[in-house]
């Protein structure tokens, strides 16, 4: 197909795209290499490289009769398991696949239509393998809206993007709907921000129409700064085109001409896809002047952050895309009024603008037909901690804890009591922890906030017992403070000041008045920070406080840290009926807190003014005779 071809009407895109279907790339056999962030950490550039140059060394004829191409794709979501290769139509997935692997997965698999079994994916619940990228429990247990085309599409390819019904839903508005009919569909299907707020997108969209204006804005934010999030980062970099039309259609429905996508310096690969998408979709006639020929024009530029964690807040972005200090304003004047520039704008997260494509094309009734009855749709999660299966996950609203973190993510990482599940935290550094009896609480906005947490960006860390709750607190505490922006009091003084106090808790320096003043710094933090980093950065104490307590109170009471992770007050002992004296402990320790004779019979002793407590004997012992008390 001619890539320079560029669309001068809406029936001139209908023909390409039906010519498409009809030619051979609707009907190739596909050789998908995941070339996300985590599966090109891991060698998936060299395992793309391997295979493109030795499937061009197959004899012409027998590839011409194969019909084979091979697409390096967006992140699959399955990211410990990478890197990822799978084979369409057939649906084989491999997984840790390495550049040497490439030779025997085309002469078994593409040549002679066999299985490699040792690539493919065991199951942790059954412990067989599994062939069909389907079957996989990680994948079965997903209904994917936002992430339906990362994967399986190659991000820098627009026909790709076309072939999986891209831009339908923009031409379907710009031939048949009103920008008034866009905006009731969005309404009516009660899409809310997937960025943490959960505000009604459909009530921001018309705040923002009804505002007098000469012009107006729409904002895409893919700053996601949380800590282990990496949902919104995925989309930009595997379905470029995605967030795109949904900004178009935005654009469309609110009559405006400019829209920015707000996107992290730390994020290289999706700055690079996003901007190749933006110039192939201005080349095509889908981005810039006179759109499709319908005399709409609307175009779209990248704003690049510095990694500011509070400029994920609306108005902190706002200021820094217009080049200023991304510091909040005050939240009695709203964007929708003024925003960038003063002007109204509407900002979104990139979830939620990839959404609304699909909105428009399956209707409103379609998407509020999912999801539970006050959060409708799905949300995607970025699973992370002590869990069989980390990655991305994307469920309906109102799928479980439990179904989440048992389901798609297989369950607890490690056996034994230590290994057990202790607590799930959602909602990033300003969300809470929530423990074992709430796993059956329904993932949605309202249900997470009423238990103390939030739904978030979608970041959900699992922990289990090696995890102590109220060093937790202190690390997110501790980022939080690094992260404000020092511009209100509250948030300035009380987080550090909260910090401070859990801080010398976790070394045994803590009183039981200190948990008072702990909850009343919160309130007061809650209450007076101009922006939502202030506001929500006391639920990580606040919820540890509220369902974990007890550790507290052992960390004053008896100077102990019941998980063994507070350094100042644990120290290392070792059981000499366990020790057979093989020296491993002596080797693995820096601090030379150890002394004895490597010698079988033998047993050692911990010097406890010199241990450093680093615990790296107690993970070499084989034997367990090393515990931390």
């Amino acid at each position: 197909m001619d890539t320079n071809l560029r669309y001068q009407s809406i029936e001139a895109f209908r023909s390409h795209v039906a010519a498409l279907h009809d030619s051979k790339l609707a009907n190739q056999r596909r050789v998908l290499v995941c070339c996300g962030t985590g599966c090109l950490a891991g060698g998936a550039a060299q395992v793309a490289e391997a295979m493109a140059q030795q499937l061009a060394a197959i004899e012409p004829e027998k590839s011409a009769q194969l019909q084979l191409v091979m697409k390096k794709t967006g992140c699959h979501g399955f990211c410990e398991k990478g890197p990822l290769v799978v084979l369409l139509p057939q649906g084989t997935f491999y997984k840790g696949v390495k550049a040497k692997d490439v030779p025997e997965i085309i002469k078994e698999s593409i040549l002679e239509d066999r299985v490699v079994e040792r690539l493919l994916y065991v199951e942790s619940s059954t412990g067989e393998r599994v062939e069909k990228y389907g079957d996989i429990e990680f994948y079965a247990k997903q209904t994917r809206v936002a992430m339906r085309n990362i994967g399986l599409i190659d991000p820098a390819s627009l026909d790709d993007y076309l072939l999986r019904g891209g831009y339908v839903a923009l031409a379907k508005a710009l031939s048949s709907m009103t920008p008034e009919q866009v905006m009731t569909e969005v309404s009516d299907a009660k899409l809310r921000g997937r960025g943490g707020g959960g505000f009604d997108a459909g009530r921001k969209w018309r705040s923002c129409k009804n505002s007098p204006a000469d012009e107006r804005f729409v904002i895409c934010n893919g700053d996601e700064g949380d800590p282990g999030a990496f949902m919104d980062r995925s989309i930009m970099e595997g379905d470029p085109h995605g967030v795109l039309e949904g900004m178009i259609l935005g654009g469309y429905a609110l009559e405006c001409k400019q829209g920015y996508i707000y996107v992290r310096q730390e994020y290289p690969l999706a700055v690079e896809n996003l901007q190749l998408a933006i110039d192939e979709a201005r080349a095509r006639g889908l981005l810039g002047d006179n759109i499709l020929g319908t005399g709409f024009s609307f175009d779209i530029e990248l704003s690049r952050g510095g990694g500011a964690f509070v400029c994920g807040e609306s108005s902190a972005l706002m200021r820094s895309v217009e080049g200023k200090v991304g510091e909040p304003r005050a939240k009695y004047v709203h964007a929708t009024d003024k925003g960038l520039w003063d002007k109204p704008t509407v900002l979104n997260n990139v979830e939620t603008w990839v959404c609304v494509p699909r909105i428009i094309e399956q209707g409103a009734q379609w998407f509020a037909s999912i999801g539970t009855e006050r959060s409708k749709g799905t949300k995607a999660f970025a699973l992370t901690g002590k869990v069989k299966n980390t990655g991305l996950v994307e469920v309906e609203m109102g799928t479980t804890l439990r179904q989440i973190i048992f389901g798609a993510g297989g369950g607890m990482l490690n056996d034994g009591p230590r290994g057990k599940f202790k607590a799930v935290q959602t909602g990033g550094p300003s969300g809470g922890c929530l423990p074992e009896d709430m796993l059956d609480l329904a993932v949605d906005f309202d249900t997470l906030t009423k238990a103390g947490s939030m739904m978030g960006s979608g970041g959900m860390i699992v922990m289990d017992h090696s995890t102590c709750m109220v060093d937790v607190a202190r690390y997110f505490l501790s980022f939080l403070v690094d992260e404000s922006c020092g511009k209100c009091v509250p948030c300035r003084e009380g987080l550090f000041q909260m910090m401070h106090i859990v801080s010398r808790i976790c070394e045994g320096q803590g009183t039981m008045e200190d948990l008072n003043k702990i909850e009343d710094l919160a309130t007061a933090v809650e209450l007076g920070s101009l922006c939502a980093l202030g506001k929500s950065g006391p639920n990580p104490v606040r919820s540890t406080l509220r369902y974990f307590r007890q550790e507290y109170e052992a960390h004053i009471r008896d100077k102990k840290c019941p998980a063994g992770v507070c350094k100042a007050l644990i120290s290392y002992t070792i059981d000499h009926d366990k020790c057979d004296g093989c020296g491993a402990c002596l080797r693995a320790c820096s601090s030379l807190a150890i002394a004895g004779t490597i010698k079988k019979g033998d047993t050692f002793q911990i010097d406890q003014l010199q241990c450093d407590r680093c615990g790296a004997c107690e993970t070499v012992c084989k034997r367990g005779a090393i515990s931390a008390a």
